[in-house]
């Protein structure tokens, strides 16, 4: 008889198209499935698409009470850990994983993962406020400390706790091949955005504090001053967008800005830039940026983000202490550099996901 896979149960929390739900789904794309088999706690409202493709990979979705209501939350989740039986929960919902990994102890689950993807900004007061009040609850209940880079998980556990090994630092690794350069697909998709003969700016990230896009645009306009043919390819969705859209406009840039949307060919569309922009008040390790240097991108983020997403001779860290003039000669500067293959060099940083993939399936193995 065919032995069944063991099941992982993934807690997501709202599932919209951030980093986290990205991380987790090409790793989900990439372990053995006859072995392992992740299952999804989202919250109800989640993207459909999303649902739709690891259902058909062969995962359960349960959709949930949102955690804003945490005692209808956390029975949701007790009641689905019983009925599933499940004997490892992985939790990636950073300091709000307190209220997964609770339900997980108290339903006797044997592996609970506190997987933290995340650290914090004074950008962000209220939201930074509740995640250290949180922070060591989160621990408490958990038996496996992972995160997705050491500032993340020194943010989370402690430097003395990683530097001692007892954190598990899991690549945000990604499928290389795929975020390749394409000239083909670049003059293609440079002609359908109206983009040839343009020096493109680009940006992945949700419309949110985090990801700074108030300045992004202050420097985007610097940029436009300069050059006559400079366009900002903004990709993605998020609640301070509108927001975003207004100020454009009231910058007299709005012919020179493409918002897309939320998409589903990301990884054709990073072909389509010149260069990728950041500057986040703060990441855990920002996927995009690893994405960015696959496809041979000049890269230019904040200096507040990790230097181990670094992993190519692309990277140019500038302080958000600096004007957005300033930002703006940084990034001219390369305009015309020649796009080099990086892969090799992603790869041996342990960002390949064929390789990073087989040792997380190893350890659900061996802890199971």
């Amino acid at each position: 008889m065919k032995k069944e896979p063991i099941r992982v149960l993934q807690i997501m929390g709202i599932v919209e198209s951030g980093g986290v739900e990205a991380v987790i789904m090409n790793y989900y794309k990439h372990i053995d499935k006859s072995r392992v088999q992740f299952d999804f706690v989202v919250h109800k409202g989640s993207n459909p698409n999303y649902i739709a493709i690891v259902k058909a990979m062969g995962a359960k979705v349960y959709e949930v009470t949102p955690y804003s209501n945490p005692i209808g939350f956390m029975k949701d989740v007790y009641k689905i850990i019983k009925q599933g039986d499940y004997r490892i929960v992985h939790s990636n919902m950073n300091a709000l994983s307190v209220f997964p990994l609770l339900v997980a102890y108290l339903a006797g689950v044997p592996v609970r993962i506190l997987h933290n993807h995340t650290t914090d900004t004074k950008a962000e007061p209220l939201r930074t406020f509740i995640k250290r009040l949180l922070r060591p609850f989160a621990k408490l209940f958990a038996n496996q400390y992972w995160a997705c880079s050491k500032l993340a998980g020194e943010w989370m556990y402690g430097k003395g706790a990683v530097e001692s090994g007892k954190v598990e630092v899991i690549n945000n690794a990604i499928d290389l091949q795929k975020f390749a350069f394409n000239q083909e697909k670049r003059d293609s998709l440079r002609q359908e955005l109206d983009l040839t003969n343009s020096f493109v700016v680009g940006h992945v990230g949700r419309f949110m504090t985090q990801k700074n896009h108030e300045f992004l645009v202050d420097i985007f306009a610097e940029i436009a001053r300069e050059k006559a043919n400079a366009k900002l390819l903004l990709i993605g969705e998020g609640v301070l967008k509108s927001k975003i859209e207004r100020k454009v406009k009231l910058l007299g840039i709005a012919n020179r800005v493409i918002f897309t949307g939320a998409r589903s060919d990301v990884a054709d569309l990073y072909n389509a830039m010149d260069v990728f922009l950041l500057p986040s008040h703060y990441e855990g390790l920002c996927l995009v940026g690893v994405e960015a240097q696959a496809n041979g991108l000049q890269y230019f983020l904040s200096d507040v983000i990790t230097r181990e997403v670094e992993v190519t001779d692309l990277c140019h860290f500038i302080s958000l202490n600096k004007s957005a003039k300033e930002w703006s000669d940084d990034i001219l500067s390369v305009e015309g550099a020649v796009r080099e293959n990086k892969l090799t060099d992603i790869s041996k940083a342990g960002f390949d996901i064929t390789v990073e993939a087989k040792k997380v399936e190893k350890f659900y193995l061996e802890v199971y």
